[in-house]
């Protein structure tokens, strides 16, 4: 049995993940989130802890993690580089080495082509928030973090999906959002997959100049 803190855990991969790690694990899970009302339906769940907290809070994200083997970011927003620092400032301070951490397509400038254009110009804002980020994590390999770089999401309710190294140009432009929580449940069943490494998840045969519903 792990104890597993989500941060993020509103987000709606997190929200996946969570269900199937209570479905498939024994592990315990503290929920950390802006709202805490939003996972009312957890309470009275012996094995959930919800805390209401701000993601950039470093003495409440500490003392989250404390008793914590590994936890999971499932964070964004275009202020993500001051969130990340927070959480390695706290998991620094907690102890804690293991860390999943939701990234995107293009955080290591490795989409090629026109999709690789068109990504850039699409998500021009929250960019820089991930490429700083991984430029966080890369300089403090201590903390073990394995980056999740998803092609565009969506809610289609199937799992399948093909991984790229950090070394190989994006494949794909989609993947599920059942897929990436396949992934990372993968990955706390089983945290020596992929140390201090940043995946890339994309849909086999999804190769495009946009995501074919744009």
């Amino acid at each position: 049995m792990a104890h597993i803190l989500i941060v993020g855990a509103n987000g709606a991969t997190a929200r996946i993940v969570t269900e199937r790690l209570l479905r498939e694990t024994t592990d315990t899970l503290v929920l950390y989130l802006r709202n805490a009302r939003r996972l009312a339906r957890y309470a009275g769940n012996a094995r959930v802890t919800v805390i209401e907290g701000d993601a950039t809070d470093v003495p409440a994200l500490t003392a989250a993690m404390v008793g914590i083997d590994l936890v999971y970011a499932n964070l964004g927003g275009t202020a993500l580089a001051s969130t990340t620092n927070a959480l390695v400032a706290a998991m620094s301070a907690a102890g804690v080495a293991r860390l999943i951490f939701y990234s995107a397509l293009g955080a290591l400038h490795e989409v090629p082509g026109k999709f690789g254009a068109w990504n850039e110009q699409a998500i021009a804002a929250y960019l820089p928030g991930f490429r700083e980020s991984a430029k966080i994590l890369a300089a403090h390999p201590a903390l073990n973090a394995t980056q999740i770089r998803p092609a565009w999401l969506t809610d289609r309710d199937e799992i399948d999906y093909e991984t790229t190294s950090a070394d190989d140009p994006f494949r794909g432009t989609e993947v599920s959002r059942q897929s990436v929580a396949d992934f990372v449940v993968r990955l706390i069943k089983d945290p020596t997959l992929y140390p201090n490494d940043s995946i890339g998840l994309n849909k086999p045969n999804t190769d495009g100049d946009k995501p074919a519903w744009m």
